[in-house]
């Protein structure tokens, strides 16, 4: 039978004292406790790089779906359109007559781009504009309200 016998050291006052007791009268401290502290820090850091990681990769998965489902949503044409085709199409999806103001908001340009744009349209004859008190009502030609237009005279051969 071997004795075993493990040194410990006391820490007194102003000096340390190395004793020598044998093993059977004194358990040794678990190297856990030593390194307790340490461990519960560094399994901190890795959850949080797991975590981290995690979040990342979703983040890249929700980015990949919303840039997929945007693109089977939009015919792919509207960044090809030009700015007069744009307002065309959306007065177009307002069944044919919106109010001015109404263009400017869902286009979020300026209000005098936007009166540029409406005056060349209706110069060109794609547009009608009517006043309606302080607003103006922008009408594809052919969804003019019916009590804006002039009676037909008709005319005697």
């Amino acid at each position: 039978m071997t004795l075993h016998i493990s040194i410990t050291a006391v820490a007194f006052a102003s000096s340390t004292v190395l004793t020598a007791v044998p093993d059977a009268v004194q358990p040794l401290a678990p190297v856990q406790l030593q390194w307790g502290p340490h461990l519960a820090a560094l399994a901190g850091i890795v959850a949080l790089a797991v975590l981290g990681g995690v979040l990342a990769l979703r983040n890249r998965l929700e980015d990949a779906n919303a840039m997929t489902s945007t693109a089977d949503s939009e015919t792919g044409t509207d960044e090809f359109l030009t700015d007069r085709e744009k307002v065309r199409q959306l007065i177009t999806e307002n069944g044919g007559r919106m109010k001015q103001s109404e263009i400017v908001n869902a286009v979020d340009w300026s209000k005098a781009k936007v009166s540029r744009l409406l005056a060349d349209l209706e110069e060109d004859g794609q547009v009608t504009k009517l006043r309606l008190g302080r607003e103006n009502l922008v009408c594809l030609s052919g969804h003019e309200p019916t009590a804006s237009k002039s009676p037909e005279r008709p005319q005697n051969d």
